[in-house]
């Protein structure tokens, strides 16, 4: 039964539907899952942030579709320490003016989007927050100016069209 799961949520994964990651993260357990099973149930990480304790964070971003990032911390041990879905509002709140692109990159992974506004002299990156399965889709927004630095931060709904 778990292999037909497996071969479902891979061919879903194929076409893009981040549908098996409730599925793949529900069956990790921190403090007893390797990285091998890791690897197995969420793939290639898109990137690897070491961490100043040894440890690395893994990031799987479901942007542009999904609206999860997954953040999962890996021991020097190869054993998962910890698994956090970080598009929540707890990290929203960590966003301050004056954080480098990096370190917004490392707190909330790849974003969805990336604009440059030329006029006003700035660029803003966006995340899909919820999907909006029956209303309008929400992002969350962080503005960096020339410099490369936060400037601010927000939330705006993208009415169906």
């Amino acid at each position: 039964m778990k292999r037909l799961l497996l071969i479902l949520c891979s061919l879903l994964a194929a076409i893009g539907l981040p549908a098996c990651d409730y599925f793949a993260v529900r069956d990790l357990k921190p403090g007893v899952s390797t990285v091998a099973e890791v690897r197995a149930r969420l793939g290639e990480p898109q990137t690897v942030w070491p961490n100043a304790d040894g440890t690395t964070t893994w990031e799987y971003s479901r942007q542009p579709q999904g609206a999860e990032c997954y953040m999962a911390t890996i021991g020097t041990d190869g054993v998962l320490l910890r698994l956090e879905q970080v598009l929540n509002e707890a990290s929203f709140a960590r966003v301050e003016s004056g954080m480098s692109q990096d370190q917004v990159l490392r707190l909330l992974g790849r974003p969805a989007s990336r604009q440059h506004f030329a006029l006003k002299q700035e660029t803003v990156w966006e995340w899909l927050v919820d999907r909006g399965d029956t209303d309008a889709p929400r992002y969350f927004t962080v503005s960096f100016g020339e410099d490369g630095l936060v400037r601010g931060s927000g939330r705006y709904s993208r009415p169906r069209g």
